[in-house]
């Protein structure tokens, strides 16, 4: 069988900035980030409403309600991504065409329909194409380049 042209093809590795953002994208929009949020405004309100009659103690406390969704989270989340990306030894090798997905890490090969993509959501510095709720390719604006809007199309279309 005469393998179809290849619509587009990718060569990347994703940095730990990228695998951050993508944690952070999916932190804040969900009920999660939602509660981190509003605990963050409350901690916040506190220091505007309360800071002057507040012990060293309670000073404390509310610093760090302050910095715990805004400093200490994302730092550490960074700290994971930092230690997942340098996991990753190897390029990822992917492209997609009418039949579906060919991706290749190092001597590993995955050819898969269409059907393999459960979800593809597109974020604002990326588009991300789910094989199941957890899994999933990450590729960038960085990776996309000037292909990234036809490109999700293509993909959203087949």
């Amino acid at each position: 069988m005469e393998e179809l042209e290849k619509k587009y093809s990718y060569t990347y590795r994703n940095t730990a900035p990228e695998l951050w953002q993508l944690s952070m994208y999916y932190t804040y929009g969900s009920m999660v980030g939602l509660c981190n949020i509003i605990f963050t405004a409350a901690s916040f309100a506190m220091v505007v409403s309360r800071w002057h009659e507040a012990t060293g103690f309670m000073k404390f406390l509310i610093a760090f309600g302050c910095c715990l969704f805004t400093i200490i989270q994302p730092s550490l989340v960074y700290v994971k991504a930092k230690r997942q990306a340098a996991a990753v030894t190897e390029d990822t090798h992917i492209s997609f065409d009418e039949g579906g997905l060919h991706v290749k890490v190092g001597e590993e090969r995955w050819d898969a329909g269409w059907d393999a993509v459960k979800r593809i959501s597109k974020k604002p510095t990326m588009i991300i194409l789910f094989s199941d709720s957890n899994h999933g390719f990450v590729l960038t604006n960085r990776i996309l380049g000037e292909d990234r809007e036809s490109f999700y199309q293509f993909a959203f279309r087949v």
